[in-house]
């Protein structure tokens, strides 16, 4: 399911828009972690998991910066992230890969649109683009271990 953040008006939308993905994505890895039969591969999604962890850090002082509230938890769309890693749990590690892989593929997507926010201060954009690259490796590594699997 293809995400629509990154398309709002308001900033601070934005920014809890992505604390909710972030919490869905954090959500999925602990899920993932879970599923996953290889202990190499889950120490690797352990790791992505940390810079999720600290992308919600580095959101929450920008909430706070703007004056909102970040959400604590995810929203209704963690039951489709977490959903197609427990379905794709009957079918083995590189299937769970795979489904991890089109979560982040909605990282990506709101990333490179959140860095192009015409409200975003330049300090959130740098985040923006640090996050953007964070969430492009995951990808590549999911995809890429996926298929070697």
């Amino acid at each position: 399911m293809a995400t629509t953040i990154g398309h709002e008006s308001d900033i601070t939308k934005l920014v809890q828009n992505l604390l909710y993905l972030e919490h869905d994505a954090i959500a999925a890895y602990n899920s993932t972690i879970d599923k996953l039969e290889s202990e190499a591969l889950k120490a690797q999604v352990a790791a992505f998991r940390n810079d999720h962890l600290a992308h919600v850090s580095t959101l929450k002082t920008i909430a706070s910066e703007l004056g909102i509230e970040a959400p604590r938890e995810g929203d209704m769309k963690q039951m489709l992230t977490t959903g197609k890693v427990a379905i794709a749990g009957l079918m083995g590690d590189s299937a769970i890969l795979k489904a991890m892989k089109t979560n982040e593929d909605d990282t990506v997507t709101a990333y490179d649109r959140a860095r192009q926010h015409q409200d975003a201060r330049p300090e959130s954009v740098a985040f923006f683009e640090q996050a953007l690259g964070d969430e492009q490796r995951h990808r590549t590594w999911f995809e890429d271990t996926a298929a070697a699997a």
